[in-house]
């Protein structure tokens, strides 16, 4: 059952986390300031989770390399919105972080991956590459090294309940704090606040952070780090999708059947890893 309520946690992450496509085009500041602004709003509502589950910090070794780790994916994946296309800033950050994951499992936590975790990545991968593979031709190499670096730091992300003293929720706290730190001048210096401009920036704060946070540190709990970050891989492909239908940009046939496969594959690896989950639950018969 605690397996199955993780995947669920997982999938409203992802949902939720799509949300940011939509929002940042409605919001006409600078990305460190936009990034600032919501991360103040996410870390009171994970404040206000810590304090309803009783969540006490405790500062250590773990819960620092998770916050870099969050801190990390939030703000070198803004950086190199700038310095490459959207495109392929998410399509490199998505690619390099399941690696990351399997990687650091392997050397860290000395945990062979799964055939189904590697097959599921496989088909993942394909699907986003095919659905950003239209805008990777001009991209800059600085950007999509920094967008490589985000999704490192995003792997940490996902296994910051696994480091020794590890926290998931408190090191997202933590690392939102220093984001919010960081993009502070940008958004002292912002002078559009209007009541359009601040209701999609709520949004990004309550929902597409705060509330999918939540989700994560607490879903991350129940499931592997690698399953989790597979099953949030219909954001990527969400996003622009959202992005088409309410500012009207297009897609391409290449996109939409990128975003076919990704929306499947998911699907299938859901359910295959639920019903793995189960068997594992299953105690042994005593002798």
């Amino acid at each position: 059952m605690n397996h199955k309520k993780g995947l669920l946690l997982m999938v409203l992450c992802g949902l939720l986390l799509s949300l940011g496509g939509v929002c940042v085009k409605q919001i006409p500041w600078n990305p460190l300031a936009i990034n600032s602004f919501r991360s103040l709003i996410s870390v009171g509502i994970l404040l206000a989770f810590a304090g309803i589950t009783r969540s006490k910090f405790h500062l250590t070794g773990g819960v620092l390399l998770g916050a870099v780790g969050v801190c990390g994916a939030t703000v070198l994946y803004t950086v190199a919105n700038k310095l490459t296309t959207a495109g392929s800033a998410v399509l490199l950050q998505f690619t390099a972080a399941p690696v990351a994951i399997l990687a650091f499992s392997w050397l860290m936590f000395r945990e062979r991956p799964k055939r189904l975790d590697l097959v599921a990545c496989l088909f993942i991968v394909g699907g986003v590459f095919c659905f950003f593979l239209d805008s990777l031709g001009s991209g800059r190499f600085a950007g999509d090294l920094i967008a490589i670096a985000s999704g490192v730091a995003y792997a940490l992300v996902f296994l910051s309940n696994r480091f020794p003293g590890g926290n998931a929720l408190w090191a997202t706290i933590l690392g939102q704090c220093v984001g919010a730190v960081i993009g502070l001048p940008a958004l002292t210096r912002e002078t559009q606040f209007d009541p359009h401009t601040l209701f999609y920036a709520l949004i990004l704060g309550i929902f597409q952070l705060g509330l999918a946070y939540v989700c994560l540190t607490t879903g991350v709990k129940y499931v592997k780090p690698v399953t989790a970050n597979l099953i949030t891989g219909i954001e990527p492909v969400l996003n622009p999708i959202l992005v088409a239908l309410v500012v009207g940009e297009t897609l391409s046939p290449l996109s939409l059947l990128g975003g076919a496969i990704v929306f499947v594959s998911v699907m299938v690896y859901n359910v295959l890893s639920a019903r793995a989950g189960s068997q594992e639950a299953v105690p042994a018969p005593s002798t």
